[in-house]
């Protein structure tokens, strides 16, 4: 069977030996499908890691719609970057470090998120003061090159004094370490950042646009089919699904609504039940039977549930 597998990505084929439990523990775990977006904002954060010092640092606000591969996408980076032991001195070094931001623009919170994420011993009632200090003092030390915070739209959760006074925290930080910041969320993160014409002029903006079909110029391949022939060649399926015909990638598409992640969700939640359904492909029928519910239709069951 595995000489036959040539859809499969040859270390993904070794696989077909495992039994259908092993498999299916595959399916279910975490993949990077590096698709052309992903790349050149990867690439773009490259940059600022590399951007020499200056007193103003260039910063990045990555923005796109829930569950369409924001953080993936920075948690890769982060992989790629992860803290060298530095046995030759007295700290490790950290060039990037990713943290989430608080459920509410409070730079004490904030402060809170960044020191507990960097096992720094701290006490939650010291003043804001010098918690800025401590934490300043050590991503000194750990020579920090890029801080990403992810979830920045919960910016709003808060009063306009609040979203004021989390706005200068960031722009000290950055002025402070002369470091470049990533901010990673949804369109209301830059709608946030417009309201400060400093930030808004800082930080380049980069939309994650939802998928569709057709998206492309004449000499290139469709960037939607690209993925999914990525998602095919890595699901240890022993039959093709030839998931690039346009009826199933149309199919995929309406389900998923466009986003990567429900793509993820659905093609995962298919590839078990072609396993466990001994079907070994992913067909149209097949999706018809998986239980999936698309995010629009979630989030109206939710709305009149809070109704209620």
């Amino acid at each position: 069977m595995k000489k036959t597998a040539l859809h499969l990505d040859p270390t993904v084929r070794e696989s077909l030996d495992l039994s259908d439990v092993e498999r299916i523990q595959r399916v279910r775990s975490p993949r990077w499908i590096g698709y052309p977006m992903a790349k050149r904002i990867l690439n773009r954060l490259e940059e600022l890691l590399t951007h020499p010092p200056m007193h103003r640092m260039p910063s990045l606000l990555i923005v796109g719609d829930t569950n369409n591969g924001k953080t993936m996408l920075v948690n890769r980076f982060e992989r790629l970057h992860q803290a060298d032991d530095n046995s030759n001195g007295e700290t490790i070094k950290l060039p990037v470090l990713l943290v989430q931001a608080p459920p509410t623009p409070s730079e004490s919170r904030f402060y809170d998120v960044v020191l507990t994420k960097l096992a720094a011993p701290f006490r939650h009632n010291e003043s804001t003061g010098r918690k800025q200090f401590q934490l300043i003092t050590i991503l000194r030390c750990v020579g920090i090159r890029l801080l990403i915070i992810d979830e920045i739209h919960n910016i709003l959760a808060g009063s306009l004094l609040q979203q004021h006074n989390f706005r200068n925290t960031i722009k000290h930080l950055s002025n402070e370490l002369q470091l470049p910041i990533v901010g990673v969320g949804t369109g209301e993160a830059f709608n946030a950042f417009q309201t400060d014409p400093q930030l808004a002029n800082r930080f380049e903006p980069v939309f994650l646009p939802r998928w569709a079909i057709g998206n492309k110029a004449k000499s290139e391949a469709d960037p939607f089919l690209q993925l999914l022939a990525s998602f095919e060649c890595m699901l240890p399926l022993k039959l093709p699904s030839n998931l690039t015909e346009p009826k199933l990638a149309l199919k995929i598409l309406a389900m998923s609504e466009g986003l990567i992640g429900e793509v993820s969700s659905i093609l995962i939640k298919a590839a078990v039940k072609a396993i466990t359904s001994g079907k070994e492909r992913i067909d149209i029928r097949l999706l018809e039977e998986v239980e999936f519910v698309p995010p629009s239709e979630r989030k109206w069951r939710a709305g009149n549930a809070a109704a209620r």
